[in-house]
């Protein structure tokens, strides 16, 4: 189940030449997922409080179907899999018919900017994150 959903324009500047949206526009619109889960689960205050949050240390996306101008995506976002530093993400890239376009994995640690190294996920973000 997806808790977090994020409805996005596609733009002129996301086609390609054969006029269908760019591998890189897909790649954007799963950042946009990220950062909407950052902001959901309280890693973008973490982070701009103390230094520490999430920090992307792999993406894979699987393409399904092409995205055309005009018109939007909706970017389906969850966690797959949570170890000790690390949690796995899962988004769905969908169409206005709800088709699956692509679907992304990413792969993100829990990371002390300060002292730049990986850390343990602290229980407080564990049970937050287990809710998406």
């Amino acid at each position: 189940m997806f808790k977090l959903e994020l409805k996005l324009r596609i733009d002129w500047s996301d086609l390609d030449m054969y006029r269908h949206v760019n591998n890189l526009s897909f790649m954007r619109f799963m950042q946009s997922g990220r950062v909407n889960l950052w902001e959901a689960t309280g890693l973008h205050k973490m982070y701009t409080d103390s230094k520490k949050g999430a920090m992307l240390v792999s993406t894979h996306c699987d393409f399904k179907n092409a995205l055309y101008y005009p018109g939007n995506v909706l970017v389906k976002t969850r966690i797959t899999e949570m170890g000790t530093k690390s949690f796995k993400i899962e988004h769905h890239i969908l169409n206005e018919k709800q088709e699956i376009c692509a679907i992304g994995k990413d792969v993100a640690v829990f990371y002390n900017f300060n002292e730049k190294q990986t850390n343990a996920i602290p229980e407080s973000l564990r049970n937050i994150l287990d809710r998406y």
